[in-house]
């Protein structure tokens, strides 16, 4: 999508040099760009790639340390659980409606879709990591 996105850009504006700019660009762009970073997020989240503000939590005795890393997770997993849930609720209605977008005249919904599919992922990666860190909080 990055790819895309890129080869799409660029295209974009040495055609404009010659008065002839791709219809739709913008928006293509837009909705790659809604999708890598949907998609990013599990991969980054499975990774440990996220910003953690770990200075503080470091400090703390390790039992609060593996409380914080329970509530956290659960805590994200429902939200992005919430997200996923309400990203097909809106696709499905933009479905249904027949949503459009402006220049392209093209379906909003798959992308929506996909955004949903992006947060589910995520959503199962940190239930994944709560589980990790219930069976070692349980193993002790």
């Amino acid at each position: 999508m990055i790819v895309a996105m890129m080869v799409l850009t660029s295209m974009d504006v040495v055609l404009r040099y010659f008065r002839h700019p791709i219809p739709g660009t913008y928006e293509i762009v837009g909705f790659l760009s809604a999708l890598a970073i949907s998609f990013a997020l599990a991969y980054t989240s499975l990774e440990k790639g996220h910003i953690a503000v770990e200075f503080l939590i470091d400090k703390l005795p390790r039992n609060i340390q593996t409380g914080f890393d329970l509530v956290n997770s659960l805590v994200a997993a429902i939200l992005f659980g919430t997200i996923a849930w309400q990203c097909v609720l809106h696709g499905h209605q933009l479905m249904i409606k027949g949503e459009v977008s402006a220049t392209l005249q093209m379906p909003v919904f798959p992308f929506i879709y996909g955004v949903a599919v992006g947060t589910a992922l995520l959503c199962l990666v940190l239930l994944f990591d709560f589980s990790k860190t219930m069976k070692r909080v349980l193993g002790k």
